[in-house]
């Protein structure tokens, strides 16, 4: 006897780890948030980009490695071998949106306009460990300039991201785009007799900590060391007290305007050719921004910004909301950084061998939409359609006919599609879909010429909140012409 096969075990109806499902309202507010954004950049003269989802591993170049995994940045596979055409090449997920732009302003070099002005959104993908708050696969909304050296294009970026936080719904007030520059820390640097290599990327991390530890815990940093909260020894940098000078005159440099911002910043870079010309271009930004009345409530010269400064090379620039909320353990805090971006070079130099200056920004979708619905902007029940009830499922073309009249007056309607023979459900179904408004026709109805028209909401909150009298009076539930129907249910939505 032949033994029987084994059964196939069922998958797990679950996504894979680090990622995750987006349902309606989901859905529909990102749609709406990056719709407005979208309007402000093409308002700025930026056009959409759409790349493919898949690079080639050798375009996508150096990505971002998970710290418990290095080199296991991306999600990356290899193309079977062909019949005659060699090796599969080695493809991936775009990990980010910049390393595709490169790719495109470097093979439609020569159809592009120069500078070229593009944004696109998007999501990403990155084979990182997956923890609270961070999935493997998010969206982006990026950007950026190609092509042009001049800080204009970095004014402009400034000004049209705080428009976008505005179009947005995030009030003035609310929010503050900081600008700084590599190019003056690398004049303090200078200043601080730190040449680059890993003593300068020692400083660079010590710098960005300056929020967390202060003055002090900086200067320690600096120099000899200092003992964390935990009272563990941590190793200090080894500079001398005169060199780590420059480095706390230029974190301590924020002025009360921009204008002392910059005096205090011209002190602190000393006789630095470029950390002048660092503060020169700060100096223009700013200058540029007043004239597209972007004033001191929207952005700002701030020595702060640091984080980045790594990779940048010239303006950074980052947006802030400036509103309390309730962390998950009742305590208030600054809801933080939603943006940010900068100057770099070497985006297209990889494919082309000529540097070509880019400047842009990155808005973290899903921390901006958190955002909105922080401030009461999102997140709100959202309405569904109207549902048109099936009391004789024979009669489908007349329930056809009804909600092809509501759509074509611009209202959203349906059809119940499930099995008509309780009623009861149908208007369980309609709950469920969070319809406002439920259309009845039995075969009486249709003799006589009318339909039954069901204010969901207000039968509801009937029910919640009226006398047994009144709930029996069905105020909810009104009798109208069939020819009124798109009239009434209009009524009704308001």
């Amino acid at each position: 006897m032949a033994k029987s096969q084994k059964k196939q075990p069922r998958p797990k109806a679950e996504t894979p780890k680090g990622f995750r499902d987006y349902f309606g309202a989901d859905v529909t507010e990102r749609k709406a948030m990056l719709d407005r954004i979208a309007e402000i950049y093409h308002r700025h003269g930026f056009d959409p980009l759409e790349t493919s989802a898949v690079e080639t591993v050798e375009a996508l170049g150096k990505f971002l490695p998970d710290v418990d995994r290095p080199n296991a940045g991306v999600f990356a596979w290899q193309e079977e071998a062909v019949p005659g055409g060699g090796s599969g090449d080695w493809l991936a997920l775009r990990y980010d949106l910049t390393a595709p732009l490169a790719r495109v302003a470097a093979q439609f070099r020569n159809d592009l306009p120069s500078p070229y002005r593009r944004y696109a959104m998007g999501p990403v993908w990155r084979n990182e460990k997956p923890g609270p708050g961070r999935f493997r696969q998010f969206y982006q909304c990026d950007a950026d300039t190609v092509g042009s050296a001049s800080v204009a294009a970095d004014a402009e970026i400034c000004a049209m991201l705080a428009d976008a936080l505005e179009a947005v719904g995030i009030n003035r007030g609310d929010y503050i785009v900081r600008i700084n520059n590599r190019k003056v820390l690398n004049g303090v640097l200078e200043a601080a007799q730190v040449e680059g290599g890993d003593k300068a990327d020692d400083v660079l991390r010590t710098i960005d900590k300056f929020d967390k530890v202060g003055r002090d815990g900086v200067l320690a940093l600096l120099t000899t060391g200092r003992k964390d909260a935990s009272g563990a020894e941590i190793e200090g940098v080894g500079l001398r007290p005169d060199q780590a000078e420059p480095v706390l005159a230029f974190l301590t440099s924020k002025g009360a305007s921009n204008a002392e911002t910059l005096a205090n910043l011209r002190s602190a870079v000393g006789d630095s050719a470029i950390g002048a010309e660092g503060v020169d271009e700060l100096a223009q930004i700013a200058a540029m921004l007043d004239a597209m009345g972007v004033g001191g409530d929207r952005a700002i010269i701030d020595p702060s910004v640091v984080r980045g400064l790594g990779y940048y090379t010239g303006p950074v620039f980052e947006a802030e909301l400036t509103f309390e909320i309730l962390d998950e353990k009742g305590r208030k805090r600054q809801f933080g950084s939603v943006a940010g971006g900068g100057r770099y070079d070497g985006l297209v130099e990889r494919f082309t061998g000529q540097k070509v200056p880019a400047t842009g920004v990155s808005i973290g979708v899903d921390r901006l939409l958190a955002a909105l619905r922080a401030k009461g902007l999102a997140g709100e029940a959202q309405i569904g359609p109207v549902v048109v009830t099936v009391m004789d499922r024979d009669r489908m073309p007349d329930y056809q006919a009804m909600v092809a009249e509501l759509r074509n007056a611009g209202i959203r309607a349906e059809v119940y599609l499930g099995n008509p023979k309780n009623f009861g459900n149908q208007l369980k179904y309609a709950d469920k879909r969070r319809a406002p408004v439920a259309v009845i026709q039995g075969g009486d109805e249709a003799e006589r010429g009318v339909v039954q028209i069901k204010d969901l909401v207000l039968g509801a909150r009937i029910a919640a909140e009226a006398s047994l009298e009144e709930w029996k009076a069905q105020p909810a539930q009104t009798e109208v012409a069939r020819s009124e129907l798109v009239a009434e249910v209009r009524r009704i939505l308001g």
